[in-house]
């Protein structure tokens, strides 16, 4: 092998490491972040595919209370990235499939907008108190917070509506003005 396609392979391997080195830290998957640099990143279907531990009803209902919770997080795929969680975790399977079950038992998907936040904005109430001791208190807290992850770490909430511009030295940080927020 010639130095110069030695150096060239050294390089790519070095490249490679480095964007596995940073996907922790990056929020997007390795292929967009190391893509970008190489061509266009690969084009991903919107439709993720049917969920892989919810049944359809369960994950129609965990995608409606997501949405109340964050407006917009079904279109970030947030039940999608729930689904993938709670899989891979047997504490969250107990969590979710008692919650979703006590959710499917009330005809949730049935009641209207108003009926469904007067279940679930008590609920929310008591765990910002830090009440967690009910299975519907475990079930609304660990939902709330894997929306919220899962949508802030999404080209949805990070970029577009928090304005993440990526790893970038600012030679001065804009002034926070207390009447935006």
């Amino acid at each position: 092998m010639s130095e110069n396609a030695y150096d060239d392979g050294r390089r790519e391997t070095i490249k490679i490491i480095g964007a596995i080195g940073i996907q922790c830290a990056f929020p997007f998957a390795g292929d967009e972040l190391y893509g970008q640099h190489q061509h266009p990143a690969p084009t991903k279907s919107a439709d993720p595919g049917p969920p892989k531990f919810f049944n359809p009803e369960q994950f129609s209902i965990l995608s409606r209370v997501s949405e109340l919770i964050i407006p917009g997080a079904t279109k970030a795929q947030v039940p999608n990235y729930i689904d993938l969680v709670v899989r891979n975790n047997e504490m969250h399977k107990k969590t979710y499939g008692d919650g979703l079950s006590w959710l499917a038992a009330k005809k949730f998907l049935s009641l209207s907008e108003a009926e469904q936040l007067a279940i679930l904005e008590p609920l929310c109430a008591q765990v910002d108190r830090g009440e967690t001791t009910t299975m519907e208190q475990k079930f609304f807290r660990a939902t709330k917070n894997m929306t919220a992850d899962g949508y802030y770490t999404s080209r949805a909430g990070l970029v577009e509506d928090l304005g993440y511009l990526g790893n970038q030295v600012l030679a001065e940080f804009p002034e926070c003005k207390l009447d935006e927020h």
